[in-house]
C-alpha cells in the first residue's frame, strides 16, 4: 500500500507560480516512478509530468514544457511540481500518482491506466 497526500494548490493570477508537494508513505518511495496528472471540469484526467525512481529523468506533456518542473526528494519521500508562468488553461485538480511497474521506461510511458495509487487531488485555479 502507498498513501499519497498532496498540498500546495490554490488561486493564482496568470503568470504566477505555485509549488505542489506530494508526501508518500507505505512502500519504499525510492523504488518507484512518480507522476502528476490533472483533470479540468468536463475533461478526462491527463498526464502532466513524471519522474523516474532516482530523479534523473523527467518527462512532460508539451503544454507545460519550459514552465513546470517535477522533482523528488527520496529522503523526505516527497515529489514536487513547480509551476511557473501559470495560464488559465492550467486550471484543474492536480493528482499525485505512483506507478509501481518495474521497467526501464516506467516514467516515460506513464499513463492513467498504469497508475497504481492516486492522491486525493489539490485544486489549482489560475485567473486571467
Amino acid at each position: 500500500q502507498v498513501q499519497l497526500v498532496e498540498s500546495g494548490g490554490g488561486l493564482v493570477q496568470a503568470g504566477g507560480s505555485l509549488r505542489l508537494s506530494c508526501a508518500a508513505s507505505g512502500r519504499t518511495f525510492r523504488r518507484y516512478a512518480m507522476g502528476w496528472f490533472r483533470q479540468a471540469p468536463g475533461k478526462e484526467r491527463e498526464f502532466v509530468a513524471a519522474i523516474n525512481w532516482s530523479g534523473g529523468s523527467q518527462y512532460y506533456v508539451d503544454a507545460v514544457k519550459g514552465r513546470f518542473t517535477i522533482s523528488r526528494d527520496n529522503y523526505k519521500n516527497t515529489v514536487y511540481l513547480q509551476m511557473n508562468n501559470l495560464k488559465p488553461e492550467d486550471t484543474a485538480v492536480y493528482y499525485c500518482a505512483a506507478d509501481l511497474r518495474n521497467t526501464a521506461h516506467t516514467a516515460q510511458s506513464m499513463g492513467v491506466p498504469d497508475v497504481d495509487y492516486w492522491g486525493q487531488g489539490t485544486q489549482v485555479t489560475v485567473s486571467s
